[in-house]
């Protein structure tokens, strides 16, 4: 809580500090000022760190859901293909200039290829009835590989303004931060987050392997098919909210996971907090380490969290 109401008030502060340094030499009048500070609070920095609380919370939930579901310490909600998919939808409506449905067209693009790129990943980790791990896995590396080779494609062909704007998406971008966005990803954070804690007792049957999930009369294919749909709506909210942020996902449960233990019931909603609180003090630092300009905030996330990872990595 802490640390988003520093992303809040101080970003704020630091933005109304830096209008006053560079935009020249101007009479200042209280009253404008105090309703410039209302208006930076509540249109720009308030939506700004509701959208980094969600895309952090989203990204943890489902980093936790995901190494559950694949019994894998080193899974990531981007290691599926999920957020190459996104960033290729989006950067086609970047480069393209489809603007069909005002602010929320980049957004609505990321959201319909993640949603599209979990269906074929699904379908290709189907197989005699069920989901399998290792399939799902295999599935979404070949994917990402393609994806991230056509979006490559697509901006060395593009022209300098849509190439800029596509990389600062792929790096996570939050400054088209707005409140148009929040309530239909909220939406899907909410109901995957729901899906996932619902079903957090299959989850760590699921940890200990299938034939000890069905000694316990755990539907296993179904657990699995469940988990893996709150973490693609999870996932693709976050994408279509801000672009891509990485190792919030694969850090955050290894952090809870050290702190408070396995427990998915525990596991799930404090690594949502933790990505969320994580998210919210990475956008702070990328915008305030060399005001005016910002620094994305997936690169902010992957300084601090590579080194850490690491550590941890050395440690255990």
């Amino acid at each position: 809580m802490r640390k988003i109401m520093a992303g809040l008030f101080i970003g704020a502060a630091i933005t109304i500090l830096a209008l006053a340094l560079f935009s020249g030499p101007r009479t200042i009048n209280p009253l404008a000022m105090t309703d410039m500070e209302r208006d930076i609070l509540i249109n720009i920095r308030l939506p700004r760190v509701v959208v980094a609380m969600l895309m952090g919370m989203a990204l943890g939930a489902s980093g936790a859901v995901l190494q559950g579901v694949l019994r894998n310490p080193l899974a990531d909600p981007y290691i599926l293909g999920i957020s190459s998919g996104a960033s290729l939808a989006a950067a086609l409506g970047l480069l393209s200039g489809f603007y069909f449905f005002g602010r929320v067209s980049v957004p609505l693009t990321a959201f319909i290829g993640a949603s599209l790129v979990s269906i074929l990943v699904g379908a290709f980790g189907w197989k005699r009835g069920g989901l399998w791990p290792e399939r799902l896995l295999l599935a979404g590396i070949g994917l990402n590989f393609l994806f991230s080779a056509v979006l490559m494609l697509l901006m060395s062909v593009s022209s300098d303004e849509g190439l800029r704007r596509a990389v600062l998406w792929m790096f996570g971008d939050l400054s088209m931060a707005d409140w148009t966005l929040i309530p239909s990803a909220l939406v899907f954070v909410v109901i995957g987050l729901g899906l996932a804690l619902w079903r957090s007792k299959a989850l760590n049957a699921l940890i200990l392997g299938d034939e000890f999930a069905h000694s316990l009369g755990f539907a296993v294919q179904r657990e699995r098919l469940v988990m893996f749909a709150a973490m693609a709506l999870m996932t693709s909210a976050s994408v279509s909210l801000g672009g891509t942020i990485g190792f919030i996902g694969l850090l955050m449960p290894h952090i809870v996971r050290f702190l408070l233990g396995a427990d998915s019931r525990v596991l799930v909603p404090a690594s949502a907090i933790a990505g969320g609180a994580f998210l919210c003090l990475a956008d702070l630092i990328g915008r305030s380490i060399m005001p005016p300009l910002e620094l994305p905030s997936g690169t902010v996330t992957a300084v601090i969290g590579a080194p850490y990872f690491l550590y941890l990595l050395r440690r255990k």
